[in-house]
């Protein structure tokens, strides 16, 4: 099932092209900062889907280049992935049972 994004979501993609000085490659700096606006999103348990994100930017117009927009894609997903491992360690760690 394909989620369509959500309009925080959208609003944090706005933010990413307003920040990206040059949409032909990220810097180091660029890349740190759509990590952090990524992980903001996942811990106010606001989902998306990959594909849907890679389809906005491509859409959005000034993305011309290719690269750039599976990188941020690829960025999104390490994020996604990332929280919702940590978030099951808590859910296991949380269990009392001492098994």
């Amino acid at each position: 099932m394909v989620l369509p994004l959500t309009n925080p979501v959208i609003i944090k993609l706005n933010e990413i092209t307003t920040m990206v000085q040059d949409k032909s490659k990220l810097t180091e700096s660029e890349i740190d900062e759509i990590k952090i606006i990524f992980k903001e999103l996942v811990k106010k348990n606001e989902r998306y889907d990959l594909d849907e994100i890679e389809f906005w930017f491509e859409n959005e117009g000034s993305w011309k280049i290719k690269e750039p927009r599976v990188r941020i894609t690829n960025l999104a997903n390490y994020v996604q992935d990332k929280y919702q491992q940590t978030a099951h360690l808590r859910i296991i760690s949380d269990d009392d049972c001492g098994c």
